[in-house]
């Protein structure tokens, strides 16, 4: 009988603790997707590892093919504006937020994107001039 009862507590116990964090990290993390303008591996790491060193970032996915990044935060410790802001911050353009004009044109060449609604454009004959940069 004790052993029933010492079992039950346990297996009582556990199931609450478990149940706790899974619920709290669903109810705090947001996920959003959105359009970050680059070209390559480089901009990638780049894009990405603005978000790194962040509080409140949990996860951080920019496709080369796509445009698009996934990001998964807590909207406790940093707003969506944050996060487009530090991508900014670092050279790249979203479709309602522009980079600074000399944070972009110190962007390594290949990561030079065309700018939407700007004067400067790359000067590419074909994309295999930055696919084929080991970044």
């Amino acid at each position: 009988m004790k052993k029933s009862i010492l079992t039950l507590g346990i297996i009582a116990l556990l199931a609450s603790c478990g149940g706790e964090t899974t619920q709290t990290s669903s109810v705090t993390n947001k996920l959003e997707s959105f359009h970050v303008y680059g070209n390559c591996g480089m901009c990638e790491k780049t894009i990405e590892g603005s978000l790194v060193e962040l509080d409140g970032i949990a996860k951080a996915d920019w496709n080369k093919e796509t445009k698009q990044i996934k990001v998964e935060f807590d909207e406790s410790k940093i707003s969506l504006s944050d996060i487009k802001n530090k991508i900014a911050g670092v050279g790249y353009d979203m479709e309602d937020l522009k980079a600074e004009e000399f944070v972009y044109s110190n962007l390594p060449g290949c990561c030079q994107y065309d700018r939407q609604g700007s004067d400067k454009k790359m000067q590419m004959d074909s994309v295999d001039n930055y696919e084929s940069h080991n970044h």
